[in-house]
């Protein structure tokens, strides 16, 4: 079962970073068809948050075709979201492994990291290739 984690730092709301973190670990497979949802209640008593962002969330996740709703059951998921083979994913991993090494040594923190990511996503998009 997924843990959601939020960050105030993120610039996202946080029925946002719950709807990414669902289709995150469903493209990677953490979450698979079938897999249920933590409850409304469980997510507003980890995360002390308000239970119509979680709604909110779930529906957003809902309209997409990601979960479904099974009322007095909870929510589960109901489609993958294709992403590469497993062995295309690690092999993609340990690159962006050294890759993040690399940019750590040679004195970027976190959000710099970040920044230079987003940067190069940016420059891909404008190619068409993102």
């Amino acid at each position: 079962m997924i843990t959601f984690r939020l960050d105030p730092h993120s610039g996202l709301s946080p029925y946002q970073q719950i709807v990414r973190q669902v289709r995150q670990a469903v493209r990677l497979g953490t979450l698979r068809a079938g897999d249920q949802l933590p409850t409304v209640r469980e997510v507003v008593a980890h995360l002390a948050i308000n239970p119509n962002t979680v709604q909110k969330a779930y529906r957003e996740l809902e309209r997409e075709g990601v979960v479904g709703g099974r009322p007095g059951v909870g929510t589960f998921v109901i489609a993958s979201i294709p992403g590469p083979s497993p062995s295309s994913r690690a092999a993609l991993d340990r690159a962006i492994q050294r890759w993040l090494r690399s940019a750590f040594e040679a004195g970027f923190d976190r959000d710099g990291v970040v920044a230079v990511f987003e940067a190069n996503l940016q420059d891909l998009a404008r190619e068409g290739v993102a």
